[in-house]
């Protein structure tokens, strides 16, 4: 079952933005970021400083992926 994305606006490195999230991934990333000893911010400017083109939303989602991927084995 899909779930409609969330906007939530933040700042990151200095300056406000708005990602859209499903509400399972944003509760990922929120876990990911506890397991890391980071604030929900932190966690997302470093997957902002290694994304490269890719859009910021689905680094994001790759991020919280490949993060249960390493964790589950």
């Amino acid at each position: 079952m899909a779930h409609k994305p969330k906007k939530r606006s933040l700042t990151i490195t200095g300056h406000r933005t708005s990602i859209s999230l499903e509400d399972d991934f944003w509760d990922a990333l929120k876990d990911m970021a506890r397991a890391q000893g980071r604030s929900v911010p932190d966690a997302i400017s470093a997957i902002d400083a290694q994304r490269g083109s890719c859009g910021l939303s689905s680094a994001i989602r790759c991020a919280v992926l490949g993060f249960y991927r390493k964790n589950s084995r």
